[in-house]
């Protein structure tokens, strides 16, 4: 396996049998609606009896019955592979993909990345890496789930950069001649799934040198992938490969399929593909008190805050007014850093203070309404330095983006043997 190829690569994925519904197959990431346990009772009560990819997964919101789950998540793999239930739906290639949701069509690629090139600890100049600090506690459960399975499944999404359009859009240009695999709503709110084989040889390579373009553009050591969903599933995949290499010849390592990870890639300036700052929501506390804080705060570390001037700005919602507020010469790297830096010195000399983190406007200013509540509505993400922020960063902060709302989120469909 050549050292110079970058980290994407065709692979053999399975898929539902002709005659299996579609619908009742694909299921949203199991991150999803984890305070809305409704929405995967609703979810089963779709399925019903029939094969579905809820029975190759556990919802988060269901981690507490891990211990039995797991051994049923495993148990339903081997059946489903055993009675045909899944077959190679792609031999040796890519799936492009068409999502169409409220935000629009968004398209992406299928495929495996090599976790050889990848790597989640802080610091990393692997050319595929984190947006979000991996937090060593949430990978357990999902180890359990992947050691022993015999496949995987994905809600990884990893960005590209590629403003001029070089990778996926010559695929989508060809999509006529593309054997369709797949075209079929979602449920619950999900909007539309479309998916076309890409298996040709020129248009596979094609792709190679792609992103081999992108990444001389971008230079050696630069950033070619950014994880933007999925960032704790991809951890866990390279967590389990580790220790799988290690009882490896170092010929096996080259070719073992559990050292790639199925997952899609797009493009991050995709008009549909939308960007939404996680807001901020303090309580337990006043807005004067707060405020107080922030000022001294601010002065103790050479920052200001005023209504206006240059710097990183953010809308302060109490009750049913809002508030601009500028922090000039700001220590944070980025607004979100910024801010957290403050609220995170805020909580710990506040232990009766609280923070939740909200998405959408609408929602925070209902619950800054409460009473001794303090919202901070963070600034758009700007997606044409949302690369560099993260090799600046290392990682971005805790909750600082979300890829959409929950019933925008990927959705299982294809497998991978692993």
């Amino acid at each position: 396996m050549s050292e110079k190829h970058t980290p994407f690569y065709p692979t053999e994925m399975l898929l539902p049998a002709e005659g299996i519904p579609r619908e009742t197959w694909a299921c949203v990431a199991c991150d999803q609606f984890t305070s809305q346990p409704e929405y995967w009772e609703r979810t089963e009560e779709l399925v019903g009896s029939n094969p579905s990819t809820l029975r190759l997964m556990l919802p988060e919101c269901d981690l507490a019955r891990a211990d039995e789950r797991i051994p049923e998540i495993h148990a339903a793999m081997r059946d489903y592979l055993e009675r045909g239930i899944l077959v190679p739906g792609v031999r040796n290639g890519f799936v492009l993909c068409e999502r169409t949701t409220a935000s629009g069509v968004r398209t992406g690629l299928v495929g495996a990345v090599d976790l050889e090139q990848y790597e989640y600890t802080p610091g990393a100049e692997s050319p595929v890496r984190p947006t979000e600090q991996t937090i060593a506690e949430r990978l357990p459960a999902r180890a359990r789930i992947r050691r022993g399975a015999p496949l995987e499944m994905t809600h990884i999404l990893i960005l590209i950069d590629d403003p001029e359009g070089t990778v996926l859009p010559p695929l989508v240009r060809e999509k006529d001649a593309l054997r369709k695999l797949y075209d079929f709503d979602l449920m619950q709110e999900g909007g539309h799934l479309a998916g076309y084989a890409v298996e040709d040889p020129k248009a596979v390579s094609g792709v190679e040198e792609a992103l081999q373009a992108l990444k001389r553009k971008q230079g050696d050591h630069s950033m070619l992938m950014a994880v933007g969903d999925g960032n704790h599933s991809l951890a866990t995949a390279k967590a389990c490969w580790n220790e799988i290499r290690e009882t490896l010849t170092e010929k096996e390592r080259k070719k073992h399929p559990a050292r790639f990870a199925l997952c899609e890639i797009e493009n991050i300036h995709e008009e549909a593909l939308r960007f939404e700052p996680i807001h901020r929501l303090i309580t337990g506390t006043t807005p004067e008190e707060l405020y107080d804080c922030w000022e001294r705060y601010a002065e103790a570390r050479g920052m200001g805050l005023g209504e206006e001037g240059e710097g990183h700005t953010f809308q302060m919602a109490i009750r049913k007014d809002e508030y601009p507020v500028v922090v000039r010469n700001p220590e944070g790297a980025i607004p979100c850093e910024t801010i957290q830096l403050f609220l995170d010195d805020f909580l710990e000399k506040h232990p009766g203070a609280a923070i939740d983190y909200i998405h959408g406007d609408r929602t925070l200013r209902k619950l800054a309404q409460q009473k001794d509540a303090v919202g901070f509505l963070l600034p758009e993400i700007d997606k044409n330095t949302f690369f560099s922020d993260v090799e600046t960063l290392g990682v971005l902060p805790r909750k600082t983006f979300s890829m959409g709302e929950a019933e925008e989120k990927r959705y299982y469909m294809e497998c991978k043997r692993i």
